[in-house]
C-alpha cells in the first residue's frame, strides 16, 4: 500500500504560518515577478480565480473581496517543504519525494485495518509539526494513492483509503480520464474517441492493446488502476 501525502495550497499554506489571521480568508500567491497566479487557498478559488490567471485580469476580483496577495518567496517554500518530509519519515522507512509539496509513503508494513487511522494520524501530526495541512490518499498504487488523494480533498477527516476492490471501482466509475495521474487532455480525448471516459474504462482495458495504440507509460497507468 502505498500514501500521496499533499499538501493544500502550499505556498498559501506557508505564508498563513506566519499570517494566521488569513486562515479562511482568500488568498493567492503570484509568480516571482507578481504576474500570474501559483497559489489559490480554497476561499480564492471559490472566488473563480483560475491557476495562472494573470494579476491584471484579476484586479477586479482582488479588489471587491479583499484577497490577500503575496509574492512567491520560494527559499520559504523550500525550508518549509524540507521540514515536511523530515515529517514523513517518522512514518515509513520510504518516502518518495515526487515534488515539493507531494511525496509516496510505503506502507506496506501495515495491516489493512491500521491504514485509515495511521493516515489520519499522519495529516494531524505533520499540521501540528509544521503548521502545513495536508491531504492523504492511500491506496494499492501510486495511481490509485493519487486517484484517492483527490478524494481526500473533498473529505471532512482529509483522508481517503482505497481498501477494497468494490470501493475502487465505484470510485474510477466517477473520475474523468483526464483527472488520472499522467493523463493529461491530449491522451483523454484520444481515449474518448475510443469509447473510454472514465478511469474505470481504462482499468478494464486491455493492456496490450493500450501500449500498441498509445504506449507502455499509459499500458502501466491501466494496470496501475487495477490495483
Amino acid at each position: 500500500m502505498f500514501a500521496l501525502i499533499d499538501c493544500d495550497a502550499f505556498y498559501v499554506s506557508c505564508e498563513r504560518i506566519f499570517q494566521p489571521h488569513l486562515e479562511k480568508k482568500p488568498v493567492i500567491v503570484l509568480s516571482s515577478n507578481d504576474g500570474c497566479a501559483i497559489s489559490r487557498s480554497s476561499e480564492a478559488k471559490a472566488l473563480g480565480i483560475p491557476m495562472g490567471a494573470p494579476l491584471f485580469k484579476i484586479r477586479d476580483i482582488i479588489e471587491k473581496y479583499n484577497v490577500h496577495l503575496f509574492s512567491a518567496n520560494f527559499s520559504l517554500y523550500g525550508d518549509i517543504s524540507s521540514r515536511v518530509m523530515e515529517v514523513l519519515k517518522a512514518f515509513s522507512p520510504t518516502v518518495e519525494v515526487y515534488s515539493i509539496d507531494e511525496a509516496f509513503l510505503d506502507l506496506s508494513l501495515l495491516s489493512q485495518d491500521e491504514l485509515f487511522a495511521y493516515g489520519c494520524n499522519i495529516k494531524k501530526i505533520v499540521k501540528k509539526w509544521t503548521g502545513i495541512p495536508v491531504s492523504v490518499g492511500i491506496g494499492p498504487t501510486k495511481t490509485l494513492a493519487k486517484v484517492a488523494n483527490n478524494m481526500a480533498k473533498r473529505h471532512p477527516l482529509g483522508c481517503y483509503a482505497l481498501l477494497t476492490p468494490e470501493k475502487t471501482e465505484v470510485l474510477l466509475g466517477q473520475v474523468s480520464l483526464q483527472d488520472v495521474w499522467g493523463i493529461g487532455p491530449r491522451w483523454s480525448k484520444k481515449l474518448n474517441t475510443l469509447g473510454l471516459t472514465t478511469a474505470l474504462d481504462l482499468a478494464r482495458a486491455e493492456p496490450r492493446w493500450i501500449r500498441k495504440t498509445f504506449n507502455i507509460v499509459l499500458a502501466k497507468t491501466t494496470l496501475e488502476l487495477r490495483g
